[in-house]
């Protein structure tokens, strides 16, 4: 049983009434539709029987992994986006490597540096290729698979194909171009599974039997969760639906910044928790906030519109962490606690938190297996893809100041808003003014289109913690364009209370994609400028910081004048 927070009772009390009066987790075993919005709800319920595998998927997966032990590879390429890549990330992160085990690398980012890192990584006689997606025709999983299967047919000639596995669902474009390249492996995924919902299916199992990761293990960690959260299980008991509820009666009070605290050996966690949530209940104006990576303060940085997540390794737990947690519960910050016993637990929280979100949904009165404002950059982006490819170039932009190596670009919304608070026009009193528009309520989201790397991380974590600690602001940094499949929905289809900083770069070195007029790098610009515009369209607070020459020197400035500039206060739009 989870403990609840006494500040969640009241609302928990009433949604938990509500829920159990109204049959709700035994419609939701039915596939009702009518306990969210009555719309295909009921078609993408999949994920609630994925689990346990039967004894035939089992051994077609037990079976891979021998065959890939056998075949002497020493890496795996997993290239996806959004719900194909973030779950084998996280267990590639979590579990220690298995004794000639693969080291698998995820490539999820179209920015041509964390490309060529992948490539220069990788022996491509010893290197298995795993495309991930569900439909087939998502765009980055498509300029990977161009990408690798050139290289691999140079490096290894016309058999390279035996080497590529495909997870698709049945009859997608995918499929077929694998069927037909002849690939040494074809998994299905199941229709009836969205991509954020697909950690137990084939999505996640693959990967993680090629890891070495002993499946059945995970299948059975997960079947036990989902026998705790089945119909015939009291609502007060079913970890599933109770943890669903706590969320929506967050919202509900206004504690809607769902924060987590990661134990070190689960902080990847919070990635996947981060999607699930931001793009399953972020639309229609309202929408959990996942706060990700930010260090824990002290009870007096934040704000009331907290809900903290603390998920502790029962094995190796962290004595600050620990003691930084209750300082909070002392001060009567309400804070759920989630405990693991070991990396194989992971497959019980995928289930855990899949069940929730479908309960927190429901309370909501969202669908939460949709994504229309994630449809909407896409469709932005093909237009800007499709008019390089014609013209040979992007439309040009003129910035509202140029600053050394940083130009600032804002719409004339924004321009004029910022202009008016400013007063001098220099960069560091716009950045100011920019972070002074977070009020109660709001949180600062830094939209990175860089190479996700260290030296890029830690000047934007130095931006987060000074804005949250100067405004009593939730914060998120999310590198781009691999969060446009998951905190992207939120951040168009969500409340209207985010602060928005992008952040673009001149690439180094670009990457030309094979068969592609369009360069890795060209597709990261379209994909920041439709980021952008719908932002704008949306009358979001927004600007767009561009960086020439060396970005993690650029982004040590712009902390350090966030960090001498940003003002403590309750400003705001």
């Amino acid at each position: 049983m989870i403990t609840v927070p006494p500040v969640l009772a009241s609302a928990l009390n009433n949604l938990a009434a509500d829920w159990e009066s109204d049959d709700g987790v035994s419609r939701l075993w039915r596939g009702d539709a009518a306990l969210w919005t009555g719309a295909d709800e009921g078609r993408w319920l999949g994920w609630l029987r994925a689990v346990p595998v039967s004894s035939g998927e089992l051994k077609s997966l037990e079976a891979l992994q021998r065959e890939v032990r056998a075949g002497g590879f020493e890496h795996a390429v997993l290239m996806g986006m959004g719900g194909s890549s973030l779950c084998p990330d996280v267990l590639r992160q979590c579990f220690e490597r298995p004794a000639g085990a693969l080291q698998l690398h995820v490539i999820d980012s179209t920015d041509p540096a964390q490309v060529r890192a992948v490539d220069a990584r990788i022996d491509y006689g010893r290197a298995l290729f795993i495309v991930a997606s569900k439909s087939g025709t998502t765009l980055e999983p498509d300029l990977f698979l161009r990408y690798f299967a050139a290289r691999a047919r140079q490096a290894l000639g016309a058999n390279a194909a035996r080497q590529f596995v495909a997870i698709t669902d049945p009859g997608s474009q995918l499929e077929q171009l694998a069927r037909a390249e002849r690939f040494g492996h074809l998994f299905h995924g199941v229709p009836a599974i969205g991509g954020r919902f697909s950690a137990l299916s084939n999505f996640g199992l693959v990967p993680a039997a090629v890891m070495g990761l002993e499946v059945e293990r995970l299948a059975a960690r997960a079947a036990a969760m989902r026998a705790a959260c089945e119909a015939d299980v009291p609502l007060l008991e079913n970890p599933g639906a109770m943890l669903g509820l706590m969320l929506a009666a967050g919202a509900r009070i206004g504690r809607d910044k769902l924060t987590f605290v990661m134990s070190p050996a689960y902080k990847p966690l919070g990635a996947w928790l981060e999607q699930l949530l931001a793009e399953s209940t972020g639309k229609n104006g309202v929408g959990l906030i996942p706060v990700d990576g930010e260090k824990v303060g002290p009870p007096e940085v934040y704000r009331d519109d907290r809900l903290f997540v603390y998920v502790r390794d029962q094995l190796a737990p962290d004595a600050a962490q620990d003691a930084a947690v209750e300082g909070l519960e002392a001060a009567g910050r309400p804070v759920i606690r989630l405990v693991l016993k070991d990396a194989y637990d992971l497959a019980a929280e995928f289930y855990r938190w899949e069940f929730a979100t479908a309960v927190a949904g429901s309370a909501m009165g969202i669908n939460p297996f949709d994504q229309p404002d994630v449809e909407a950059s896409k469709v932005e982006t093909r237009r800007l893809t499709v008019a390089y490819e014609a013209e040979g170039a992007l439309p040009a932009e003129e910035p509202i100041i140029r600053d050394g190596s940083i130009s600032v670009y804002a719409d004339r919304m924004n321009a004029e808003v910022i202009a008016g608070r400013a007063g001098d026009g220099r960069l560091e009193s716009v950045l100011g003014a920019h972070c002074d528009r977070i009020g109660p309520g709001d949180y600062l989201a830094l939209l990175a289109y860089v190479e996700m790397a260290d030296r890029h991380a830690r000047p934007l974590q130095r931006i987060r913690h000074a804005v949250r600690d100067a405004r009593g602001a939730a914060t998120s940094v999310g590198f781009g364009p691999r969060f446009l499949h998951s905190t992207g929905q939120l951040y168009k289809g969500g409340p209207n209370t985010g602060v928005f900083i992008q952040i673009t770069c001149d690439d180094s070195a670009d990457l030309a994609v094979p068969g592609r007029r369009s360069t890795f790098g060209v597709v990261k610009a379209a994909q920041a400028s439709g980021d952008y515009q719908v932002l704008s369209d949306r009358g979001r607070r927004l600007l767009r910081l561009h960086l020439t020459g060396n970005v993690a020197v650029g982004l040590d400035r712009i902390a350090d004048l966030v960090r001498q500039n940003v003002h403590r206060g309750e400003a705001g739009p």
